[in-house]
């Protein structure tokens, strides 16, 4: 057999049965307090690849993990993020409501997250509530140019600003409208939309099954229902017919899901217990 031919097939064979990545969500949330540095020093013990970790900006304008809208939700504090500085924030416990005592618990800056793993991939996801976008571009390029973590790490946030903020040089995923749009259209209609803009890969980043609801304009007026988006075997093909695209499917907490993943040939999914997820395979 042509060798060529013989690498191509080990490879298919490969890809075909290969795990997706075990993506450890807000540093794994289900484990230790989320977003937190024992987070993710617990998951990369239980065998995480990579890290996925939220990020808000402080008053002063450093980016720090942390996902909730406001302090108290996590904390012993109340307010919003971008009320304290990024020293104020690294004192806040942000294990004070978790189910037991967590030393080292508080808000870390991204900058230390990102000095303490220089080796390890992460997944940045932009939850400021009130941050200017274009402020939160500059802050964030500003820490992963300093760290020299532009090759390791990706950016994703569920508002499309945030990622058309971002200068080139920043890796970031496929907006999260595109993509539910796209898998609409797929889910619904079977119809295979090319990407909006061209890109040397494309990150996908959505819920394995994704509750929307369906807006259908009448002569009368419109009627809204209920849909589930589904990604399936024809939605991939689809994704990666249309360029080198990646599919990282969030919320995949049961063997089951998983196992659905696999058999997909999903790139990674998103946990929010790794502990859990090691036995999955």
């Amino acid at each position: 057999m042509n060798k060529r031919i013989a690498a191509s097939l080990l490879f298919l064979s490969t890809s075909l049965w290969a795990s997706p990545e075990i993506i450890a969500h807000r540093g794994g949330t289900g484990d230790a307090p989320e977003n937190t540095l024992p987070a993710i020093k617990l998951a990369l013990q239980n065998q995480a690849q990579a890290i996925w970790i939220t990020v808000q900006l402080s008053r002063d304008g450093v980016p720090v993990l942390y996902r909730p809208s406001d302090l108290q939700a996590l904390t012993s504090m109340k307010g919003k993020v971008s009320a304290y500085t990024a020293a104020e924030l690294t004192t806040f416990n942000a294990g004070t409501k978790w189910k037991e005592t967590i030393a080292d618990a508080t808000i870390p800056t991204l900058k230390a997250v990102l000095e303490q793993w220089p080796e390890t991939r992460f997944f940045i996801d932009i939850k400021s509530p009130d941050a200017a976008p274009e402020e939160m571009a500059k802050q964030l390029t500003a820490t992963l140019q300093e760290t020299n973590s532009l090759q390791r790490v990706r950016v994703y946030s569920t508002e499309d600003r945030y990622l058309d903020a971002l200068p080139p040089t920043v890796p970031r995923f496929v907006t999260r409208s595109e993509t539910r749009t796209r898998l609409a259209n797929i889910s619904l209609n079977h119809l295979c939309d090319a990407p909006a803009k061209t890109m040397d890969e494309y990150w996908y980043g959505l819920e394995l099954n994704r509750k929307v609801e369906i807006v259908e304009k009448f002569t009368l007026g419109e009627g809204i229902s209920p849909a589930t988006l589904t990604w399936d075997k024809e939605a991939m093909t689809c994704f990666r017919s249309q360029g080198n695209a990646h599919i990282i499917l969030l919320g995949i907490n049961a063997s089951k899901d998983f196992q659905t993943a696999k058999m997909l040939g999903a790139d990674g999914v998103v946990v929010d217990s790794p502990a859990q997820a090691s036995q999955w395979h």
